[in-house]
């Protein structure tokens, strides 16, 4: 984390999401998970909406060689993802191939590596490789907050918790499910302009989060 703070300047950009829609579909889905015995929780959908929000924005996927001056595209996609291990602080394991697996193959997977994590059985391949990584803060409570990225890593999104918000919907105001979100990012390969369009496609494509299951 230091290197990373000394390499890359920090910014990070704010702003929330209307997941009203997503928290019927992922409660619809969690059925079907637990009769094939997995665990569904909202990180399989977020990844999904990221990795098509990236293919719009690729420098989000992307990191810098220092040495050549150049900016490296990832045309794979690893994200990872921070597990609290009690007494020990946080490790970071990896999904490989995000736009190869389900939401179902996602979810799957990080009942494994985090339950790895726990028992302390995580090996170095299951965290290396990554190209982006997520934190979930607010599964323990928190709305924003000022994520380090996982250098070399262009960027990091930290999620806070989803909680019930007065919104203006129609001229109407509605009570509506927002999650808090904040990005941060490598100013040297993503500049403020960028990142808030990345944000806006992120929030677009969680708020028609029907198309995440296709």
């Amino acid at each position: 984390m230091v290197e990373s703070v000394k390499h890359a300047p920090h910014v990070t950009t704010m702003d929330e999401a209307d997941v009203t829609e997503l928290v019927k579909i992922r409660e619809n889905e969690k059925v079907k998970a637990e009769q094939q015995g997995i665990k569904l929780t909202y990180l399989p959908f977020i990844m999904k909406a990221c990795l098509a929000a990236m293919k719009e924005f690729p420098l989000v996927n992307s990191t810098l060689d220092e040495e050549n001056e150049e900016i490296i595209v990832k045309k794979y996609y690893n994200f990872g993802f921070a597990v609290d291990v009690d007494g020990e602080g946080l490790v970071v394991p990896v999904i490989k191939g995000v736009d190869m697996k389900s939401i179902l193959d996602i979810a799957k997977e990080l009942k494994e590596l985090s339950d790895k994590a726990r028992e302390r059985k995580l090996d170095l391949q299951d965290m290396k490789g990554g190209t982006f990584s997520i934190t979930n803060y607010g599964s323990i409570g928190g709305t924003f907050a000022t994520p380090i990225i996982n250098y070399p890593e262009a960027a990091i999104l930290g999620l806070g918790m989803i909680y019930d918000k007065p919104v203006v919907v129609e001229g109407k105001i509605e009570i509506r499910k927002v999650l808090p979100l904040s990005l941060s990012f490598d100013h040297r390969i993503v500049d403020g302009a960028y990142a808030t369009r990345f944000m806006n496609s992120l929030i677009l494509r969680l708020q028609n989060s029907e198309k995440l299951l296709e």
